[in-house]
């Protein structure tokens, strides 16, 4: 998977194509990703200690990795990513900069 918890990624398909956000979490397993403030959705809380009155609160949902797309802080656009191995070490690259990301 080309994304990482911290990344800027801007989603390219989907209800909320076009915004922009952080990676909150990655689910490899499922090639989903969640992204801050993108793909709310309401959920229904039962009442807890830590909320006490339970009701209705808005969360992200993931979204698949493929509807999201790596912004190059170099540039501040979206990429496409490849890996590299520099030094022995295999990292990312951003294919229209050339610029390594890690």
């Amino acid at each position: 998977m080309f994304i990482k918890t911290g990344d800027k990624v801007r989603i390219i398909a989907g209800k909320d194509k076009g915004k922009e956000g952080t990676v909150k979490t990655v689910l490899a397993a499922k090639n989903r990703v969640i992204v801050e403030g993108v793909n709310m959705v309401k959920k229904h809380q039962k009442p807890s200690n830590s909320n006490p009155n339970g009701g209705v609160i808005d969360t992200e949902a993931a979204i698949d990795a493929s509807n999201v797309m790596l912004i190059d802080p170099s540039t501040n656009e979206p990429t496409r990513v490849g890996y590299k191995f520099v030094d022995g070490k295999k990292v990312r690259v951003a294919k229209k900069s050339g610029k390594t990301l890690d």
